[in-house]
């Protein structure tokens, strides 16, 4: 949910832009207002009576840099963006910032700096926090800046700049730093304590003091003298420019940080990979040696970061809202984590019905409705992601009717917001280096909130889409536009022009931010973070299915770093990190200062709880790896709440299955009839979703696959392995546990059990499983040569149902006992290249005795290829079109396949000799 506080023309030439970071078409300079990217555009000039960025009062507002940072994209929605987005008119300094250890406020003659120890629980016990409180001002003597404006910016610091005429200051600071960098001209160092201060030690310029119990060091130049008068403390710089400050874990460290007092931080970024299974991210920062050689550096460490580090760290520790941060001596570190699963849907099983599932399909499918009245950029992409959530279960059942019917609504909507000019259209704006969606809502407009959130819908929909029309996603066709919204949100670039890098995602919080001003006394906050890893899952979603390995393995990293942050700053997952006193297992928002026990517009504990889990999708499997921490959630919304859930009650049902999926069952099984599903959800994926995890069991954490795509799931000690495969050709993914699964092209596998299996069933059921051979052979042999074999063309005439130029492949003398409850399954990749309105159809006959009498035929409905080179599968999950008479026991029996063309006007390809070709017969 984002935070509530928190005549048409067109854009600037961004295509050459998006070319040069590799997303999105190139096109030449145009005169126009609007800009064209791809089959889609956006605009340049905001709609008619709409707003940009703008103070509290309605004010039209420019990012507030100096002239080295003007034009760079600003980096709204950070633990520092006050510095930049005066919001409050009156305040054209900061509001506190936490960087954790330290925190700050820019101030007329300098920055506060505060460190904050003991928390407050404050609103009736539903919030704590650790809020900014000076300790000393470092400035220079005189300093009276009218303002403070940003100067500079990396990953994770940022130089605040203050110029008053005469004197000037800059001071690096950042997340994880312990100290504070200074810069002047004009003024000697001057530091005011909020107390007398304690003099611990006095080394002529390096000054120890201890202020409202809180120790800090003070370093200015060799040969500089500090003098202490009352709360006053100066230094003349002896015609250098620099100095230092930096809290202590305790007077005794005092040695160890005097080292790298002059080794001033000028950068910080970090860097990510994702490899067989695993994430690894380096964070490092940038130093220069004002004196000496030194140029290493401390870092303190947040618990999601330690937690995942083998580098060697130092005793000392920091109080933080985080819990403890551990320092760290060396100017960089890396963490190491399991890859979070992902998977475009859950995979089939046959505890799902598959009437009650369609019957629930079609009510959302064909509503008179289906976007329940949506306008704005929020709510629009609430609607998109419904219907996106159940694409894949229409084809798992075979109802590719309700699939196309939904993925049709999907590109409808989406198209029309990726087109300038409509009633709905995404606007660039140059200044602010943002796209802004109109109509707005939340905040996204005047305040640039939310954006993650809310365009974290459009990207998941449009992932889908690809998943089942790659030319749609062609960066010719909307892909342009729908990168142009990744860039927006999530741009991996630090050197694109046009959009900032990574906008909302703090790297090192290991989390996203929703405010774009940052204009709050407890700082940055962030509501939903379910709503930004979606946008992190839709990332590994469209990566892998249009081949963008950067953006999915950007994803993957996104959705790693912050399913921690969650886990830990969210639900408490480890029991260390929100104060005894605030008395909550888990928050509804996590704020710069702390986290609070509610939402922007509700105290309802349903709400409180449900924010943190919504949209529920295939990205939302990390939530599965703390499942004690679910049930201290669920248990919490109850005994708030006064019992189970009443409103979002779908929410939490499949927010709970993640841990306890038979106890989600028993609650779906007593209470779906008569409850109105929450606004992103329906029943057919709340349905499915339930009984398929009852089915499946929970998700299994332990394990993880060799692609993002892929997950693993433990009911009674028996896993089943899931992965999809968005490529054109056959791929083996490999688990940690050593199990191997072979995927076939666009489709989702499963097995159960453990080692190595490189070619499970199509069907859990199990059977005797043929191969196909060119020449009409069904065999149980391995050794085949891949081949195709050409379906003829249906000549443009009908044939649903009925065979006409079939491919016909038997096996003959087949003897097998009948499995009780078994049925037919096959596999079989087809292919119709660049022909469009094709459909292959597959018939399988049993002759019980091989007398040339076929006492059951089964009739599957077709399969509509699609125009695009490559192997797609078709299974029997098409469903039955018709079936006739009954099966036996096989006693020198005949199996048949027959596959033709149902429909379509050209010839398609059926693959052969491949182990991913096969049919299974429920024969023992």
């Amino acid at each position: 949910m984002p935070v509530p506080h928190s005549g048409r023309a067109a854009p600037l030439v961004l295509a050459a832009v998006l070319a040069a970071v590799g997303l999105g078409p190139a096109a030449g300079p145009v005169a126009a207002a609007t800009v064209p990217v791809g089959a889609g555009s956006h605009s340049d000039t905001r709609p008619a009576g709409t707003s940009g960025p703008t103070t509290n009062t309605g004010t039209p507002v420019t990012p507030k840099v100096t002239p080295a940072a003007a034009g760079k994209p600003v980096p709204t929605n950070d633990w520092w963006s006050s510095l930049a987005f005066q919001r409050y008119g009156d305040n054209p300094y900061s509001t506190p910032m936490y960087g954790h250890p330290l925190t700050y406020q820019a101030v007329p003659g300098g920055l506060e700096i505060g460190y904050p120890t003991a928390p407050a629980v404050v609103g009736d016990g539903r919030q704590y926090e650790f809020a900014h409180k000076r300790d000393l001002t470092v400035g220079l003597t005189g300093l009276n800046s009218p303002d403070t404006k940003a100067d500079s910016w990396s990953d994770w610091t940022v130089t605040p700049y203050w110029s008053d005429g005469t004197r000037t200051l800059r001071t690096t600071i950042g997340h994880g730093s312990p100290f504070v960098y200074a810069q002047g001209t004009g003024g000697d160092a001057r530091l005011t304590t909020a107390g007398a201060p304690t003099v611990f030690a006095d080394q002529g310029n390096v000054l120890g003091i201890t202020v409202a119990g809180h120790h800090y060091a003070l370093f200015a130049p060799t040969g500089a003298d500090w003098t202490v008068s009352g709360t006053t403390i100066s230094a003349g710089l002896g015609g250098r420019n620099y100095f230092s400050v930096a809290v202590l874990p305790s007077p005794d460290a005092l040695a160890t940080y005097r080292k790298y007092a002059f080794s001033f931080v000028t950068g910080s970024r970090v860097d990510w990979s994702t490899t067989g299974g695993t994430v690894r991210a380096t964070y490092t920062l940038t130093t220069e040696a004002k004196e000496g050689t030194e140029r290493g550096t401390l870092q303190a460490l947040y618990r999601h970061q330690w937690l995942h580090t083998t580098d060697p760290l130092t005793p000392y520790t920091y109080v933080s809202p985080r819990g403890t941060m551990k320092v760290r001596e060396g100017a960089a570190f890396t963490t190491t984590q399991k890859t979070a699963p992902v998977l475009p849907a859950l995979p089939r099983t046959g505890d799902v019905d598959t009437a009650r599932l369609r019957g629930y399909l079609n009510e959302v499918a064909y509503a008179a409705d289906p976007f329940s009245g949506a306008v704005d950029t929020y709510w629009t992409g609430k609607a998109l992601g419904r219907l996106a959530q159940l694409v894949p279960l229409a084809e798992q059942i075979g109802e590719t009717a309700i699939r196309d019917r939904l993925l049709t609504l999907l590109k409808g909507r989406l198209q029309d917001w990726l087109t300038a000019g409509g009633a709905n259209e995404f606007s660039y704006d140059r200044t602010w280096k943002t796209l802004t969606g109109y109509p707005a809502s939340y905040g996204s407009d005047t305040e640039l909130n939310d954006h993650h959130f809310h365009y974290g819908y459009y990207v998941y929909a449009a992932a889908i889409v690809a998943q089942y029309d790659p030319g749609w996603a062609a960066d010719s066709a909307w892909g342009g536009m729908v990168k142009t919204l990744i860039r927006d949100t999530a741009n991996p670039s630090r050197t694109d022009s046009a959009f900032p890098f990574l906008r909302g995602f703090d790297v090192y919080a290991g989390h996203s931010w929703a405010s774009g001003h940052q204009g709050f006394a407890a700082g940055n906050n962030q509501e939903s973070s379910s709503e930004s890893t979606n946008l992190s899952a839709a990332l590994v979603l469209w990566g892998s299915a249009t081949g963008d390995t950067g953006l999915r393995d950007l994803g993957s990293y996104l959705l790693a770093t912050e399913g921690e942050a969650i886990a830990q700053y969210w639900f408490d997952a480890d029991g260390q990190v929100f104060p005894a006193s605030f008395g909550h297992d888990t928050a509804g928002m996590v704020w710069g200062s702390g986290a609070a026990y509610a939402t922007w517009w509700t105290a309802n504990p349903e709400e409180i709880h449900g924010i943190n889990v919504l949209p529920v999708t295939g990205g939302s499997l990390h939530l599965g790896g703390h499942k004690d921490a679910i049930r201290r959630n669920i248990a919490e919304m109850e005994r708030e709440n006064g019992g189970p859930a009443a409103e979002w009650r779908d929410v939490l049902w499949e927010f709970q299955s993640l841990a306890d999926p038979a106890a989600a069952k028993t609650k779906w099984d007593a209470g779906h009839a008569g409850y109105t599903p929450e606004a992103g959800e329906s029943k057919a994926h709340t349905y499915h979703w339930i009984t398929s995890l009852n089915a499946l069991g929970a998700p299994d954490p332990s394990v993880t696959g060799s692609v993002p795509t892929s997950a693993v799931f433990s009911r009674n000690g028996t896993r089943t392995y899931a992965a999809h495969n968005h490529g054109s050709a056959t791929r083996t993914v490999t688990f940690s546990d050593g199990r191997t699964l072979s995927v076939p092209p666009r489709s989702t596998a499963t097995a159960t059990g453990s080692g190595t299996d490189p070619d499970p069933d199509p069907d859990p059921s199990g059977g005797d499983t043929y191969r196909l051979r060119s020449g009409g052979v069904l065999t149980t042999a391995t050794d085949g040569t891949p081949g195709s074999d050409t379906v003829p063309s249906a000549d443009g005439t009908n044939h649903d149902g009925t065979p006409y130029e079939p491919l016909v492949y038997e096996a003959r003398g087949v003897n097998g006992t009948l499995r009780a409850g078994g049925t037919t399954a096959f596999r079989l990749p087809v292919d119709a290249g660049p022909a469009v309105g094709l459909g292959q159809q597959a018939r399988v006959s049993y002759d019980l005795t091989g007398d040339g009498t076929f006492e059951r035929t089964e009739t599957y409905h077709y399969f509509a290829t699609d125009p695009v080179a490559g192997w797609e599968e078709y299974n029997q999950t098409r469903g039955l079109k018709a079936a006739t008479g009954t099966l036996g026991d096989l006693r020198g029996g005949t199996v048949r396949l027959e596959v033709w063309s149902a429909i379509g006007s050209a010839d398609a390809r059926l693959r052969t000799g491949t182990d991913t070709s096969v049919l299974v017969i429920p024969y023992d």
